[in-house]
């Protein structure tokens, strides 16, 4: 299944502890490049996290986001009752010998141990962070095979466009041999001094050869047949494909080069304009 580099997903799963949030987005990227933003509790869990998104992306620029946000009407933060009694009595305490001792509210937050994060199991909290993210990656996979599925669907009309161009030619080129024949023989036939026949059809077999290209329609439609099975295949095939645009390129190159017709020479042009649509469109592949 031909998948996209460019997709989008995101999810949410309530805890005991707040709503975990997860959001993956990517964007082509020749290797795999992975930017993770997590929230402090879950810190610990990059490593993992990095390893489970390898196993199952193998290119793009991904960023990934894991955020914990509180329940609502709780705050992240309480105060502890029993450490503000013993600041209260300390203070009973100096008030005579320092009559004008004061404290600020804000420093008294200050002290150690006041201010108290509610207890959190760490371990439940990962696991619930990694039950998300594989949620939301089913989900981005999705997405990408979506997109994917109209990449294909675009390419796959391209390499029927350069199918049949190249079945064209192949129609065209006994004419144009014979059209060629009968200018050369025309020419010769011109010349004030007579010409040996041998050494005319010598001359003409070497210039017909010269205009050869069944070979490069040959490996053209060979070219063909690879990029609808590996338009098939359901693995990552992004760099496969782009390969195989070198070689449509080649043979694309080397028609027009040996092209004496316009007809032929109009050929070349399109399959050469067929094979950038394709591969502009490899670039968003997988």
């Amino acid at each position: 299944m031909i998948r996209s580099m460019t997709a989008f997903a995101n999810g949410e799963r309530v805890t005991e502890w707040g709503t975990l949030g997860c959001e993956l987005r990517s964007v082509n990227h020749r290797f795999l490049e992975i930017g993770v933003r997590l929230h402090d509790d879950l810190r610990a869990l990059e490593p993992v996290l990095r390893e489970r998104i390898a196993a199952r992306i193998s290119r793009g620029k991904l960023d990934v986001t894991l955020r914990l946000r509180s329940p609502e009407g709780e705050g992240g933060l309480h105060a502890d009752p029993a450490r503000l009694a013993e600041l209260a009595r300390l203070a009973q305490e100096l008030a005579s010998p320092f009559p004008g001792l004061r404290v600020e509210f804000t420093q008294l937050l200050q002290f150690p141990g006041v201010l108290q994060a509610p207890a959190t199991d760490a371990a439940a909290l990962q696991a619930q962070a990694l039950g998300l993210l594989d949620e939301v990656l089913d989900e981005f996979i999705a997405a990408r095979e979506r997109e994917g599925g109209k990449l294909a669907t675009g390419i796959g009309e391209r390499i029927d466009g350069i199918a049949a161009i190249a079945a064209q030619v192949r129609e065209l080129m006994p004419v144009i041999r014979a059209g060629q024949r009968a200018k050369l023989e025309a020419r010769l036939a011109d010349l004030a001094q007579p010409v040996d026949p041998g050494r005319m059809e010598q001359e003409l077999v070497m210039w017909l050869q010269k205009l050869d290209v069944d070979e490069e329609l040959d490996r053209l439609d060979s070219h063909v047949a690879e990029a609808r099975r590996v338009l098939n295949l359901r693995e990552a095939v992004g760099r496969r494909l782009d390969f195989l645009l070198q070689e449509f390129n080649r043979e694309a190159n080397t028609l027009g080069s040996k092209s004496v017709d316009a007809r032929s020479s109009a050929a070349a042009i399109e399959l050469k304009v067929l094979i950038d649509q394709v591969r502009e469109q490899i670039q968003n592949i997988e």
